[in-house]
């Protein structure tokens, strides 16, 4: 791989970013090294004038009320912007309202909206039940379709094409350029859930309008957040967004927003270290014989891997793992029981390595991305590698009992 392919370059280039970006230089009189957690939702005014002035300046991060954003949460805000490359960014609640609430901010009843196949599972579900009963239509498209395919799904009422690259648990690396070559020649926009690329793909280089994150995941990276953000290209779509957060309420309290500007001080070096080891462990899983494949873009049977080695500039720590057909959905469950160091649950991004099986999670309209055999996550986190390959042999071990025993 070059340097610009490598699974850690991009976390390695981001260190000096991450590091000042988001705090003011420093007064006079000294300041503390992090921004300090300011709490509140009155803010008092000396006069009705000067608050009805500063209640013009909703889309400028103003401290107007509580409920419209805490400057503790702008100051992250002003971080992810930068990072993504966008001019603005609105912190949610949770990755999945990072999803929602730009989808009610810019479809209305009447309009039809493309998803890849390979969207995350509740953004699906959003999308079949709130939308739907909201008036919106609602189709999909395979995650490695061509243009020509793409352009088949695209109807005269689309305004949104959503992806998610790589895929949700299928790790399908798309080409988002050309996505948003479709989307805007059909007069609609492109939202990417940027979360498994965050600091590694640059979205609006690649004609990306809405930029999505996760934050529970790499950027606060302690598995103590629950928090989501989203990034835009231009202010006529912040302004777009900011008024419907605003309706919807939506935002993520300073205690959350602060953990994450702190988590995301040391992001790059913790990445760094994890996707060196997720690269490690995902190329050792390749020379097992109860293998039959490994879903992660820096591979080259991924599929997409292509798109990765053209766009991306590093790698995350997140993968899947297909078994053999040999091996039952019971046999994978008894191995997953068996992982001591990997533990069992959703989410990833944090330090911790997680297994979360796949297979019996996964709905997809085209078949044939859904894997046959039993499959499951891998989220590495900062163990030994040698320690995480221990104790993956030794689950491979119960797998084999369990297979040998039915």
């Amino acid at each position: 791989m070059t340097e610009r392919n490598s699974v850690d370059a991009g976390w390695q280039k981001l260190g000096t970013a991450l590091t000042h970006t988001g705090r003011a230089a420093p007064p006079e009189g000294g300041t503390y090294v992090n921004p300090p957690l300011e709490r509140g939702s009155t803010v008092l005014f000396p006069s009705l004038k000067s608050m009805n002035r500063k209640g013009q300046e909703r889309y400028d991060h103003a401290s107007i009320y509580g409920a419209m954003g805490s400057p503790t949460q702008h100051e992250l805000e002003k971080l992810i912007a930068h990072i993504e490359g966008g001019t603005d960014c609105q912190i949610v609640s949770s990755g999945l309202a990072a999803c929602t609430t730009p989808l009610l901010a810019f479809l209305k009843a009447g309009d039809h909206c493309l998803l890849a196949d390979s969207v995350y599972g509740p953004t699906r579900r959003f999308a079949e039940n709130m939308l739907r009963r909201f008036g919106v239509e609602i189709s999909y498209f395979p995650p490695c379709a061509s243009r020509s395919e793409v352009e088949e799904y695209v109807q005269p009422n689309t305004r949104i094409i959503f992806t998610e690259s790589p895929g949700s648990h299928t790790f399908e690396v798309q080409d988002v350029h050309m996505l948003a070559d479709v989307a805007h020649q059909h007069g609609a926009r492109l939202f990417l859930d940027n979360t498994w690329g965050f600091g590694i793909f640059a979205p609006f280089e690649h004609g990306v309008d809405v930029s999505i994150q996760a934050l529970t995941k790499y950027p606060s990276g302690h598995s103590d957040v629950i928090a989501g953000a989203v990034t835009v290209a231009d202010q006529a779509s912040w302004h777009i967004l900011r008024d419907a957060s605003i309706q919807l309420g939506q935002l993520a309290g300073p205690d959350d927003c602060w953990l994450t500007l702190r988590g995301l001080r040391t992001m790059g070096v913790r990445l760094a270290q994890q996707a060196r080891t997720a690269l490690q462990v995902a190329t050792w899983l390749q020379q097992r014989p109860e293998v039959a494949q490994v879903l992660h873009p820096a591979l080259p049977d991924c599929p997409g891997h292509k798109f990765w080695k053209r766009d991306f500039t590093g790698a995350g720590s997140l993968f899947g793992v297909v078994l053999n057909t040999p091996y039952t959905r019971q046999n994978m469950e008894r191995m997953v029981n068996a992982m001591s160091l990997f533990g069992i649950g959703a989410s990833w991004g944090g330090y911790e390595s997680l297994v979360l099986p796949t297979t019996g999670g996964i709905t997809r309209n085209f078949g044939t991305e859904q894997p046959e055999s039993p499959a499951f996550r891998l989220q590495i986190g900062l163990e030994n590698t040698q320690d995480l390959i221990a104790d993956l042999e030794q689950a491979f071990n119960a797998l084999h009992h369990s297979a040998s025993s039915a």
